[in-house]
Formats: structure tokens, sequence, C-alpha cells
């Protein structure tokens, strides 16, 4: 079983940046992909980011490459998505993911386990 704590979320303007971070519980951790995905009123939740077990290999939304960088420190547990040049489109609820022994996966399915959100607001 592993918990997910998301924080970091808030109101920021277009341009800004913020730091999400996403803390587990449990001592396996670092045997865990993570992933963050984020769901927009209305819209279904999509894939923002993800982080393979190994922190080798990396997956991002076409939207977020170049502004979004996803990260993981096993020794605290954490995974981090620091988001820089927000737009008002990156406005949503923004979950973290834990895939078992997986790969940086794409899609809602492979994952085991889900924080509560945390809402990021961009205003323009």
């Amino acid at each position: 079983q592993v918990q997910l704590v998301e924080s970091g979320g808030g109101l920021v303007q277009a341009g800004g940046s913020l730091r999400l971070s996403c803390a587990a519980s449990g001592r396996t951790f670092s045997s865990y992909a993570m992933g963050w995905f984020r769901q927009a009123p209305g819209k279904e939740r999509d894939v923002v980011a993800a982080i393979s077990w190994s922190g080798l290999n990396t997956y991002y939304a076409d939207s977020v490459k170049g502004r979004f960088t996803i990260s993981r420190d096993n020794a605290k547990n954490t995974v981090y998505l620091q988001m820089n040049n927000l737009k008002p489109e990156d406005t949503a609820v923004y979950y973290c993911a834990a895939n078992y022994l997986g790969g940086a996966a794409q899609f809602i399915k492979e994952y085991d386990y889900w924080g509560q959100g945390t809402q990021v607001t961009v205003s323009s």
C-alpha cells in the first residue's frame, strides 16, 4: 500500500512558476514509477509527466515539453513537478500516481495508487 500526498499548488500569474511535490508513504518508493496527471473542469484526466522507477526514463505530454520537469528523490520518498512559464490552460487539479515497477507510463489504467490532488490556477 502506498499513500500519496500532493502539495505546492496555488494561484500564479501566467508566465510564473510552481513546484508540486508528492510525498509517498512506505519503504518501497524507489520501486514505483510515478506520474503526474491533471484534470480541468469538464475534461478528462490526462497525463502530464511520468518517471520510471529507476528515474532513467521520463515522459512528457506535448503541451508541457520544455516547460515542466519531473524528478524524484528516493531518499525523501518524493516526486516533484517543476512547472515554468505557466499558461492559463495549465489550470487544473494535479494528481500524482504510483505504478509498481513500471516505466514512465502514460495511461491512467497503469497506475495503482493516487493522491487526492492539488489545485493549480493560472491567471491571465
